[in-house]
């Protein structure tokens, strides 16, 4: 058993390596979109506050802001003000593979 807690989206957090020539916000799109990919964030799920989620993986909250940004940007979530983040329908991600 881990000896981390799971995160608030229920998967322990990511192992981000700050000396990697890939930036942060690019490891934990890529890492939530392996989540989205395997089905354990499921279309339509709320994602926790943008800065919640920068406290539990310990980044800034521009990082997380720029996690989204190119998360909307591949088309994986869906923003809208005054309600939050969702994870986008599969069916409408260029990434869902029918």
């Amino acid at each position: 058993m881990p000896d981390r807690p799971a995160s608030a989206l229920g998967e322990y957090p990511p192992d981000l390596v700050a000396e990697s020539p890939t930036p942060l916000y690019v490891q934990l799109a890529d890492w939530l979109a392996g989540l989205v990919d395997s089905g354990r964030l499921a279309s339509g799920k709320k994602l926790p506050p943008e800065r919640d989620l920068a406290d539990e993986w310990g980044v800034s909250y521009m990082t997380v802001r720029r996690t989204m940004k190119e998360l909307r940007e591949r088309g994986l979530v869906e923003s809208t003000l005054g309600k939050g983040t969702f994870i986008a329908s599969r069916s409408t991600s260029p990434w869902h593979k029918p």
